[in-house]
């Protein structure tokens, strides 16, 4: 990390989880202080700048998302973690909303909770290097303010639109990068500009010439310039002063949000599909507890058993998708622990087989190997590599026919170890196909009413996969069956 020690705050009411991280992070050369509830950590916040802060969502005192409002008011630079012990999406954004740098979801290992501070112990020290040359580029801006030639080289260099204009609305200054903020193809000095400009910006700029109360502060405004996301700035509007401080004219600076609310609208769909996913189970094992705690419903013994067995069977479910979810946070965190080993493809198919066999023989199906005799080792870890092939075979077996066949095969080409399972199941429409892979989603049809699953099964294969440098295909026709094959580079 660094040559001096982290400083690091742990706000929990847990003494236990407290004091055992504290030794911990200290045997890492970490300085650490600890704080038992939310009031305890705001006051030593205050008194002391920390790198970096661990605070419990659930304190007794006051809420972990209040104790990291008062930090980013105090130490805007303090890289903060919210710890949980239930992973909600909801809270890791609202966490991430209000400044947090991530999550941490209870309970975690010594490996997990190291690694997430490591990066975010880097992300301290660029906050640091970012303040550090702010500071010093503010000061050398004041020495180059009368050197014109470098002033436009560097405001030439910036990624940002720099737009400057007098008081009279005329175009005075502005970089290249303007234009391609705002898609116009020229701008002429001295042009009045307000024509060209979106609605909302212009607005803005009416605003600062036509009002003496804009001469003495800032204006940002997020516009978007393309329809449907497809170019998004942010413009701050700032006063220009003469050299005796009266009002000279407007600069705008414009930077380009596309991505970031392109992540954002991505981000609120896959919540509100959690969210949805999450509902419909609670709600159903919700209404069955209701009929049965109701004394005004006559309910017998054996509909209590179908109710309670129904609910079983939902909160598994709901379970499930929990458990794909964290594994698929764990992945994009890329804090989920590996074990690489040499492994015996065989032996993890047969394993599988095993755990399959009571599925198998209830749809009575017929399964076919075709196996190269001398395959090569295959360096990975083993439970990755088991639920790639676990998934793909009870995908085999829910989607499959009565009398069903699957086919699997595993051979080597020059560089991979080739594994396919096909099925003459179901099959998927052209259309699905595409689809299979994204998160929650399901083929419905049919035949799929009464198969149940999370839909982050392929999800989870195809990123296991992907980390491997591998890849892996389908083929599929509807009501004939379906094929995935997988291509695992081999270790050489």
């Amino acid at each position: 990390m660094n040559n001096n020690n982290p400083h690091i705050i742990i706000i929990d009411d847990e003494k236990g989880l407290r004091e055992g991280t504290k030794r911990l992070l200290e045997e890492e050369n970490y300085t650490v202080d600890t704080a038992e509830n939310g009031l305890k950590g705001i006051e030593l916040i205050k008194k002391n700048d920390y790198d970096l802060a661990i605070i419990d969502l659930r304190m007794p005192d006051i809420e972990g998302t209040d104790v990291l409002k008062e930090l980013k008011l105090y130490r805007p630079n303090t890289v903060s973690f919210i710890a949980t012990a239930y992973a909600s999406f909801e809270t890791a954004v609202e966490s991430t909303r209000l400044g947090a740098y991530s999550y941490i979801p209870k309970p975690f290992s010594p490996d997990e909770l190291l690694h997430q501070l490591k990066q975010g112990y880097k992300q301290r020290l660029l906050l640091l290097e970012a303040e550090r040359l702010k500071i010093e580029r503010e000061k050398n801006l004041l020495e180059i303010a009368h050197e014109k030639s470098r002033l436009k080289t560097i405001i030439e260099a910036i990624s940002s639109g720099v737009l400057l204009i007098n008081k009279e609305g005329e175009v005075v200054y502005y970089n290249n990068a303007t234009l391609h903020k705002l898609n116009i193809d020229r701008l002429n000095i001295g042009e009045r500009i307000r024509g060209k400009l979106p609605d909302k910006i212009a607005a803005i700029l009416d605003s600062f010439l036509v009002s003496d109360e804009y001469h003495d502060k800032s204006v940002t405004a997020q516009i978007e310039i393309i329809p449907q996301n497809r170019l998004v700035i942010d413009a701050t509007f700032s006063p220009v002063p003469h050299p005796d401080g009266s009002f000279a004219g407007v600069v705008i600076v414009l930077k380009n949000i596309t991505g970031f609310k392109q992540v954002e609208h991505i981000k609120n769909e896959f919540i509100s599909m959690v969210a949805h996913e999450l509902k419909t189970p609670i709600a159903a094992v919700l209404g069955y507890i209701k009929i049965i705690l109701d004394d005004t419903i006559p309910v017998t013994y054996e509909q209590q058993h179908d109710f309670l067995s129904r609910s079983h069977i939902r909160l598994k479910s709901l379970l499930d998708l929990i458990n794909d979810l964290l594994d698929i946070s764990r992945m994009e965190l890329k804090t989920k622990q590996r074990e690489i080993q040499k492994i015996d493809i065989k032996e993890i198919l047969e394993s599988s087989l095993n755990l399959l066999e009571i599925e198998i023989s209830k749809k009575r199906l017929e399964i076919t190997t075709d196996i190269d005799y001398d395959l090569p080792e295959l360096k990975a870890d083993y439970a990755e590599i088991s639920r790639v092939l676990l998934n793909l075979l009870s995908n085999a077996i829910k989607y499959n026919i009565e009398n069903g066949k699957i086919f699997i095969k595993i051979h080597q080409s020059p560089n991979h170890l080739i594994i396919k399972v096909e099925d003459t199941g179901i099959g998927i429409k052209t259309d699905d196909k595409e689809k299979i892979f994204s998160e929650f989603f399901r083929a419905k049809n049919k035949f799929t009413r009464s198969i149940s699953g999370t839909g982050l099964g392929l999800t989870i294969v195809k990123r296991i996969v992907e980390s491997y440098h591998g890849k892996i295909d389908v083929e599929s026709e509807y009501e004939k069956g379906t094929a995935f094959t997988i291509h695992l580079p081999i270790n050489k």
